[in-house]
């Protein structure tokens, strides 16, 4: 794989498979849209026909945020266009996060009045129709210049891949499980290696899609991948594993356009056998205060979450199945309903207060040591709404999402803009970056919008301050890398 080598040609060839944004290959691009429209369809005739639903309108509404979640990486594949589908990420996560657990009946929807429900469903089909619509419409023109075009490297990276891989990884078991990086040093040398280790693991995966990872170079791969992956869960923290894993997968389509079933078959069982057994093993390692495992007890750690996750039942039914309780986890529509029976009936609009904290979580902490904790949008919209108290906000965070925060703040208005916003800014990204080699600070800025696409659970503030840090992170090191190697 010698990537740089082939951004080189970017310029000349705007067509490159490895710019920042390239068509698909024809073969497989067709492949996947076919599978795309069966898998679609069986979903829609399954809820239709098949699940029982208690409302008619819920399933109505249901099948139409299923088919707004897809339909842009639909068309993503049917016109071969996109090598970064960054919007159709972002955009297929509402299958999960709204379409199966309204046409599935989450069970913490059963807690609000049907007008609720029905009123938080209506929400999301105009912030999906607003996001579509204005990425179809907002147009651009790609842009030429040193900046965007010029590759950062001119010979091969392959190899510095690996390293920084293997080093993100080393950095990863270090942090976990022993005290030797300083505090003082662990926030810098978190974000490099978190920046590092998301390009690394995307630019490999990917070159593994376009079948241009030799066959040991596979095997280093899924052991850095699958070795941090398990360190990372290892915390109690599904959702940190699962997104490493995500962003590998991600990658792998956009450089082969195939989906490897098999692969997230087995990937979707294991999370939702580990997710069923999560609370016990919380109970037992935070709330009782056992003594977390050691990296050598790791295997009996995993079996013994293994063997719970087989075990357990569901608190609130005895035929739940694990991965039925999995994507009611992944589940946003509750917090959405939560905030659209509450506001303005009870609680006021916050009227932007929330968007405030976005500007000063980018001054770094160095400069503004008491500046507020990260997730400070999230703590006042859960203490807001009685979710939590003060306390409490310092032992756990409540996943709200950008679309439930748009709500609290301005309603369906703040929906609106908000679809609008998220359509016309991934739409401009990828057509500035269009001839930007995939090596480049643009290309590489697009894999961080790509890998931060599926974090869906974090509000505005916090979102654009993880990715800024990242992107300063990922930045800074080929500018430094650069010095020692040209």
């Amino acid at each position: 794989m010698h990537l740089a080598e082939a951004d080189s040609q970017a310029e000349t060839a705007p067509d490159n498979p490895l710019a920042a944004s390239s068509p698909l290959s024809g073969k497989n691009a067709k492949l996947l849209f076919r599978g795309g429209i069966i898998a679609t369809a069986a979903l829609c005739v399954y809820f239709a026909f098949v699940f029982p639903i208690d409302d008619p309108l819920h399933r109505f509404q249901g099948l139409a945020i299923l088919i707004l979640s897809v339909l842009p990486g639909l068309l993503w594949a049917r016109r071969q266009e996109s090598a970064f589908p960054v919007f159709q990420t972002f955009m297929v996560t509402g299958l999960n996060s709204f379409a199966l657990p309204l046409l599935g009946g989450h069970e913490l929807l059963r807690h609000y009045p049907v007008e609720s429900v029905t009123a938080a469903a209506w929400g999301v089909i105009l912030f999906q129709f607003c996001a579509i619509t204005s990425y179809e419409l907002a147009p651009g023109i790609p842009k030429i210049g040193i900046w965007w075009n010029m590759p950062l490297f001119s010979g091969s990276i392959d190899r510095l891949l690996r390293i920084g891989l293997g080093l993100s990884t080393l950095y990863t078991l270090l942090s976990e499980f022993t005290e030797l990086i300083p505090s003082e040093l662990n926030s810098i040398l978190r974000a490099i290696a978190f920046g590092v280790g998301t390009l690394c693991t995307f630019l490999l995966s990917r070159a593994w899609g376009a079948g241009e990872l030799s066959g040991k170079h596979k095997i280093y791969f899924g052991i850095m991948l699958g070795v941090q992956s398990l360190l990372l869960v290892s915390t109690l923290f599904l959702v940190s594993g699962l997104s490493l894993l995500v962003l590998a997968l991600i990658g792998y389509v956009s450089g082969g356009k195939r989906i490897p079933i098999v692969t997230c078959v087995l990937l979707f069982v294991c999370m939702a056998v580990l997710h069923n057994g999560k609370s016990t093993m919380r109970m037992k390692y935070w709330e009782n205060d056992a003594p977390r495992p050691t990296l050598w007890e790791l295997p009996s750690f995993f079996g013994e979450w293994l063997q719970q996750g087989l075990t357990q039942r569901s608190q609130t039914a005895g035929d739940t199945i694990v991965s039925r309780k999995l994507i009611e986890r992944t589940s946003l529509l509750h917090m959405l309903t939560l905030v659209v029976d509450a506001t303005p009936s009870r609680q006021p609009f916050l009227d932007g207060e929330t968007y405030t904290h976005i500007l000063p979580q980018l001054v770094p902490r160095i400069f503004w040591p008491d500046k507020p904790v990260g997730h400070v949008s999230t703590h006042r919209l859960a203490t807001y709404y009685g979710l939590q108290d003060e306390e409490s906000t310092l032992r756990t965070t409540i996943g709200f999402g950008v679309v439930a925060e748009a709500f609290a703040n301005f309603g369906f208005l703040g929906l609106a803009f908000l679809g609008a916003l998220i359509g016309c800014s991934t739409k401009l990204a990828g057509v500035w970056t269009r001839y930007s080699p995939l090596i480049s600070y643009p290309g590489l800025l697009m894999v961080l919008l790509l890998a931060w696409s599926f974090q869906i659970e974090l509000p505005m503030s916090a979102w654009i301050a993880s990715l800024s840090q990242a992107a300063v992170a990922v930045l800074g090191v080929p500018f430094v890398l650069k010095r020692f190697i040209e």
